[in-house]
């Protein structure tokens, strides 16, 4: 663990991964003499807009594939997030005194300002979007990024000194921890997620956990109480070092969470208490953000402002005005009568869940892509009750085909653009043709990102 960066001067890194992370990690390093390796399994070909990205750069790469002498020449190694850490180079590597860390990891290193994080299997993205923006209302100096396209060494780079560097932490982040010491930490959710990565449930939840790794009695944890699995974590005595806020949507549950500090939804109003006996109340009529896991999302984001000194008008201010992000179930347009959504950023079988709840009974959904393991039979209630049509596609349909499938009509097809064209085919006047896929992209397409962008070009086009 370097103290400095002036410490990163003339030492041998290698950075593993030429994506964004990649790129930004390299500049980065650069500026501040170390000596820099690239290494991706891409070809250059493939790598062709990164490498322009990275320009006159002075860095060695080492493309198409990975070397294991290059690896122990190093005094560092930097995964960017997509590299499993489980491949067995980096076993290697470790076992050779060679110290291998996130990119998280590193970048939390020479952050000196107060770090809020946010982590769970789905509300991430949304509650670090709610949270920047009530900090910004409250004209507070604030950087947000992490997982959803902005690495953190962005923030190095960018030579800015925030009040608040709020950070989306997912597990491919956590895995290296060990000295990352967020102020604040948020917890939203815990379901099973990437079991295409990990061996087990225990493994991912293992990684989730790092978060938690450095709490000391300044920390402040704000868990979701509504869920078990996050709420069996906070019985972590490492946890219990710190000070603890639940948030619910069980008014049952209000006496104790009141007591103790936290948020309880009750109606269209949320009450919320931090410091002091005094409660804040907020009202919730009129919010742009649909669906009960939002109003979730937003309690994780009062508590967290409030420990950062956001204010009550800007906090009501933004629980009003702050819309759907794209991707999460994104209203595209209405075509014959027909209401087509994108939630192209649903990648487990947890945000489909909540994504199905959302409408009513005639939904025409398109499901699949990569295959994560996941199971999808806990959904077969859900897709009885609310699926006309279930169109599966990519390396997944064969599996959630056989958990779901036999639950409304179903259809496999070959290709993505085929499952659109059908969907809408298929509809009839206040249909919902909704793009919920359950799976990552990463089969077909570069990112969800990438796949709700081509679903909204299709339904575009539609006559």
């Amino acid at each position: 663990m370097f103290q400095d960066v002036s410490e990163l001067k003339d030492k041998k890194i290698l950075v593993v991964g030429l994506g964004k992370t990649g790129l930004s990690l390299s500049h980065f390093l650069v500026s501040h003499g170390a000596q820099v390796t690239v290494t991706d399994h891409k070809s250059r070909a493939e790598l062709s807009e990164q490498l322009e990205q990275l320009g006159d750069l002075p860095v060695t790469l080492e493309l198409g594939g990975h070397t294991p002498k290059t690896f122990l020449k190093q005094d560092l190694v930097i995964l960017s997030p997509g590299i499993s850490t489980y491949l067995k180079i980096f076993e290697y590597c470790r076992a050779q005194g060679i110290k291998v860390v996130g990119e998280l990891e590193f970048a939390s290193w020479f952050i000196k300002e107060p770090i809020l994080a946010v982590t769970g299997t789905n509300g991430k993205t949304t509650t670090v979007k709610i949270i920047e923006a009530m900090l910004r209302e409250s004209g507070k100096k604030v950087w947000a990024g992490g997982s959803f396209g902005i690495p953190v060494t962005d923030y190095l780079r960018s030579g800015e000194k925030a009040d608040v560097v709020v950070i989306e932490a997912t597990c491919f982040q956590l895995e290296t921890c060990e000295h990352f010491t967020p102020a604040t930490i948020v917890f939203t959710s815990l379901a099973e997620n990437h079991l295409d990565r990990y061996r087990s449930m225990e493994d991912y939840v293992n990684a989730k956990r790092k978060i938690f790794r450095n709490v000391n009695l300044s920390t402040t944890s704000i868990l979701n109480a509504d869920d078990n699995a996050v709420v069996e974590l906070a019985r972590d005595p490492v946890v219990q070092r710190g000070k603890l806020f639940y948030y619910s949507r069980k008014q049952i549950l209000e006496p104790q969470i009141m007591n103790i500090g936290g948020c309880v939804n009750i109606g269209k109003t949320i009450c919320a208490r931090t410091t002091g006996p005094e409660k804040d109340y907020y009202d919730l009529s009129g919010m742009k953000l649909k669906g009960r896991h939002n109003i979730e999302n937003i309690m994780a984001a009062i508590l967290a402002v409030r420990e950062h000194g956001a204010t009550h008008e800007a906090i009501q201010k933004v629980i009003q005005t702050f819309a759907p992000l794209p991707h999460r179930i994104e209203y595209v347009r209405r075509v014959g009568g027909v209401y087509f959504y994108n939630d192209s950023l649903c990648t487990n079988v947890h945000a489909l869940s909540r994504a199905l709840e959302l409408f009513p009974d005639n939904v025409i959904l398109i499901a699949g892509g990569k295959d994560a393991r996941l199971s999808f039979e806990g959904l077969r209630p859900l897709v009885k009750r609310k699926v006309k049509s279930l169109l599966l596609y990519g390396e997944a349909k064969e599996q959630i085909n056989r958990d779901i499938g036999d639950f409304t009509e179903t259809y496999l097809i070959g290709t993505f653009e085929e499952a659109v064209l059908i969907a809408y085919q298929k509809s009839r006047i206040d249909d919902f043709v909704l793009l919920s896929p359950g799976c990552p992209a990463s089969d077909l397409f570069d990112s969800a990102e990438e796949r709700g962008e081509y679903f909204k070009q299709m339904v575009k086009k539609f006559r």
